[in-house]
């Protein structure tokens, strides 16, 4: 079964409080999402370039992930993938292996440190 894509900003919002796993291309975030089945997202910001490269960058990450997740995927989870700067210049099987590695460590609970809150009024 093909996993759903994440639309609304508050499921977004609620796999950044989940696990997480960086690389050097992306960062994962992994969250239960009380079995509504595996859903996926791609976040690539402005800092990465401009359109033309965000969305090169998302047409990679959407096809990592529709190729992983079926398989490697946790069930009934959040998965979203943060683009990093060195993101693009990755080669795809470089990709492939990394998301590979992070969904694995996912799998096993074995995230990375929580991130220290940013300051500001963000909500």
């Amino acid at each position: 079964m093909t996993p759903k894509v994440l639309t609304k900003r508050a499921d977004f919002l609620a796999a950044n409080r989940g696990l997480r796993v960086a690389r050097p291309g992306f960062v994962l975030l992994a969250r239960p999402n009380g079995g509504e089945g595996t859903r996926y997202g791609i976040t690539v910001t402005k800092k990465i370039g401009n359109a033309v490269v965000r969305n090169r960058m998302k047409r990679r990450f959407r096809d990592l992930l529709r190729e992983a997740l079926p398989d490697y995927g946790l069930p009934d989870h959040d998965h979203v993938l943060i683009g990093r700067e060195g993101g693009i210049e990755r080669d795809f099987g470089q990709l492939r292996e990394e998301l590979a590695i992070a969904l694995e460590r996912a799998r096993e609970g074995k995230g990375d440190k929580p991130r220290r809150p940013r300051r500001g009024n963000r909500k």
